[in-house]
């Protein structure tokens, strides 16, 4: 199915810290996302360097790595019908008290630096992420018994 896409998400450390984990990722079962991929993730200066390249020449910049390398970050992959949009959708906007109810940000985050969880936005960005920070064999293809159901008969 050509709707089928696989999107990159990663769990902040503040939510790790908070113990957020199963929360957030129980949305993302309840969409009827498939986890395809899941792992921690120690982060480095030139892993976030690529990562949040658009950002170096911003004064925060420096913040944003000392924040994202306080803890291992949880790296998901995630599978299903436009993926990345959904994903995005059940995420909400960077900024928590702009997103709307319902969001993981708007319901367990207050502000934008501690937001809790990056995911791609683009199937550009998509492929380069899931790229810099899984490799091939940490991916999984697998069928799930509920595939049917989530992704219709015949599938």
């Amino acid at each position: 199915m050509s709707d089928i896409q696989r999107t990159l998400v990663l769990l902040k450390p503040d939510a790790l810290q908070r113990d957020l984990l199963g929360e957030i990722i129980r949305r993302f079962e309840f969409k009827g996302l498939k986890i395809v991929g899941l792992k921690f993730i120690r982060l480095t200066d030139e892993l976030l360097d690529e990562h949040y390249a658009h950002l170096s020449d911003k004064p925060f910049f420096a913040n944003i790595k000392k924040f994202m390398m306080q803890t291992p970050v949880v790296g998901l992959v995630l599978e299903g019908f436009e993926a990345i949009t959904e994903v995005r959708k059940i995420v909400g906007s960077t900024n928590p008290r702009q997103a709307d109810a319902g969001t993981i940000r708007a319901d367990l985050s207050m502000n934008v630096p501690s937001n809790l969880i990056h995911a791609s936005d683009s199937i550009e960005a998509a492929d380069a992420e899931l790229k810099r920070f899984f490799n091939d064999e940490e991916i999984f293809a697998y069928e799930k018994i509920t595939d049917r159901y989530v992704l219709g008969e015949g599938v």
